[in-house]
């Protein structure tokens, strides 16, 4: 017995040092953390009771190597015994500097709110401070708020073994950790909370994904942006907290001058494929006035007396965020907005996987190729190649669409140009990408040389009328068509996007892709009517999807009709040739049956 007496004390002992070897251990593993890890040992854990009621409001614990956390019990259900905050309507605030002010500069705080009280949180802010003395309004820092509108309980992703978000954290090819499935917001600024002059705004303000068919996965999302004004930067900020409205150099002015949308057209997001959009459109310019979008939350307020906690206590007394919603949004940028430009981009090789849509060309130099270096793909986060982009610098399209005769496709009202970089095989595949804290993501290959078509607007009618191509990648174009040269009215039906919904959108797609298909169809059969053996395009007549059926069918009339054209110049015959280019660029080849 005595023996055994002397085995328990020396396991007692030592258990709190192999705990703490193990929590220590797993602050380094490379697995994924998912939770904050517990205080290694009781005695780090202690309780304040601010109110007198018996029970504790606040919570002192330890993690990641003694960095100080305290927990505040914002709907007092705390209880003597328990080891951390709960998730429901409770405020995390993390000491990372060990300077003993836990919501100060440099600390990480994660707040949690229950809206309807049913035990689980609707919205999470975090706030993550930098240095007093920082005087970018860019990074670093955040002022991010998530709001759970489809009630999976899938917030912020924050890495617990560095204590920092991690947004782009993904599993496979496009799985975020972070809430951008579903039906869901968030709100975000990449900057401390006492630089920001109006915390009922944010910069994305808001970031809305859809999910209009409730499979968990979104089918559309809409960006909208209050691009902050910057005063002259930021002067460093006073110690006590003390900070007057002129000092803080990020001045949202509640206007949205910068909306983005884009659609999964075909609807094929699935499991391990969750962000296959194809479609986006990019509206800049004066925009619209939404100081009046108020969205009320009531748990946002924090509790009586734990305002001296924090260094800007400001959006623990917000009861209210100012942005347009997920009924409201898309309405407000078509009939309220005021546009200077409109860009449309669509992703024809269909390899864009980012979590908030095809990342959109830019009305730039067509051959310059690579991130911010003044082409197409200027733009850090775009592909490279593969991708078609049409610009209405002045908005006279107002951001509708049209489908074109000359290729069956979805076009952009009003667009003056567009181009299309040609990714036939999806090649030069686009990663997610991105930047984070000034480190680059872009994650693909470029190529050196790709084909390119260029289309026109050379009467000004709101219709691209013409197509240059340069199949051979050497800045040169080799065939140029116009329209009217094969007696082919350029004007097609407008489609007036203001009043669509994603189901329109969808079945648009849908029926664009069966119209090409049928024309494809007939393509062969004038082939087969001129002894052209189209068998050697048995890889693109069984597709199996609609957006194989769709790029299948753009491709066997394009090679087709080069047959034909190869044929007719065989015979020498400038007759059959000019049938076949009006046949093709008309999409109508059933009068050539």
């Amino acid at each position: 017995m005595k023996y055994l007496k002397s085995l328990i004390f020396i396991l007692c002992a030592l258990f709190p040092m192999v705990v703490h070897a193990q929590q220590t251990k797993r602050s380094n593993q490379l697995l994924t953390p998912f939770r904050p890890m517990l205080a290694t040992e009781i005695s780090q854990i202690s309780y304040e009771d601010l109110d007198g009621d018996g029970d504790p409001d606040i919570l002192k614990t330890k993690m990641n190597d003694n960095i100080p956390v305290m927990w505040i019990d914002d709907d007092d259900d705390m209880k003597f015994g328990d080891l951390e905050g709960d998730l429901d309507s409770d405020c995390m605030m993390i000491d990372k500097n060990r300077d003993s002010n836990y919501g100060h500069a440099h600390d990480f705080i994660v707040d949690f709110g229950d809206e309807d009280g049913d035990g689980d949180a609707d919205i999470q802010v975090v706030v993550d401070n930098a240095d007093l003395s920082q005087t970018s309004t860019s990074f670093p820092g955040h002022y991010m708020i998530v709001v759970d509108t489809d009630d999976d309980e899938v917030f912020n992703y924050i890495n617990w073994n560095v204590i920092l978000l991690k947004c782009w954290e993904k599993y496979g090819h496009s799985h975020f950790f972070e809430d951008y499935h579903g039906q869901s917001l968030f709100l975000k600024a990449h900057t401390s909370t006492f630089n920001i002059n109006d915390l009922r705004m944010n910069w994305e303000n808001p970031f809305l994904f859809f999910d209009p068919d409730s499979d968990n996965i979104s089918e559309y999302a809409i960006r909208l942006c209050d691009t902050h004004i910057d005063i002259n930067g930021i002067p460093p900020h006073s110690e006590d907290g003390e900070i007057k409205d002129s000092e803080r150099g990020v001045r949202f002015d509640g206007t949205i001058d910068h909306v983005d949308i884009s659609f999964d057209l075909d609807n094929d997001n699935a499991p391990g494929n969750e962000f296959d959009f194809d479609m986006s459109f990019r509206f800049m310019g004066k925009g619209f006035d939404y100081q009046d979008q108020k969205n009320v939350f009531k748990s946002l307020k924090g509790l009586d007396g734990t305002d001296k906690y924090f260094y800007d206590k400001r959006w623990r007394n917000n009861d209210v965020l100012l942005f347009p919603n997920h009924n409201n949004a898309y309405k407000l940028v078509f009939n309220k907005g005021e546009w200077d430009f409109c860009w449309f981009t669509f992703d024809e090789d269909d390899d864009c996987a980012r979590w908030e849509r095809v990342e959109l060309y830019e009305p730039l130099d067509l051959f310059k190729i690579g991130q911010n270096n003044g082409g197409l793909d200027n733009n850090r986060q775009a592909d490279a190649s593969g991708d078609r982009g049409e610009f209405d610098q002045d908005n006279s399209g107002k951001g509708r669409l049209y489908v074109a005769n000359f290729d069956g496709r979805i076009h952009l009202f009003g667009a003056e140009w567009g181009a299309w970089r040609i990714d036939q095989n999806a090649k030069y595949y686009q990663g997610y990408g991105g930047i984070y804290n000034g480190t680059n993501l872009r994650d693909q290959e470029e190529p050196e040389i790709f084909a390119t078509v260029k289309y026109e607007d050379t009467d000004g009618n709101g219709f691209l009328d013409k197509i240059m191509y340069d199949l051979d990648g050497d800045t040169i174009f080799e065939e140029k068509v116009l329209l009217k040269e094969f007696g082919i009215d350029d004007r097609c039906k407008v489609i007036e996007t203001e009043n669509m919904n994603y189901e329109d959108y969808h079945n648009l797609f849908l029926n664009v892709a069966d119209d090409m298909w049928e024309q494809a169809l007939l393509a062969i059969k004038i082939a087969q009517k001129y002894n052209l053996n189209t068998a050697w395009y048995s890889n693109l007549i069984h597709p199996n999807s609609i957006h194989e059926k769709y790029n299948y069918a753009y491709w066997l009339n394009f090679y087709i009709h080069m047959d034909l054209i190869n044929l007719a110049n065989l015979k020498n015959d400038p007759d059959l040739k000019y049938k076949i280019k009006q046949a093709y660029y008309s999409q109508n080849w059933s009068g050539m049956l």
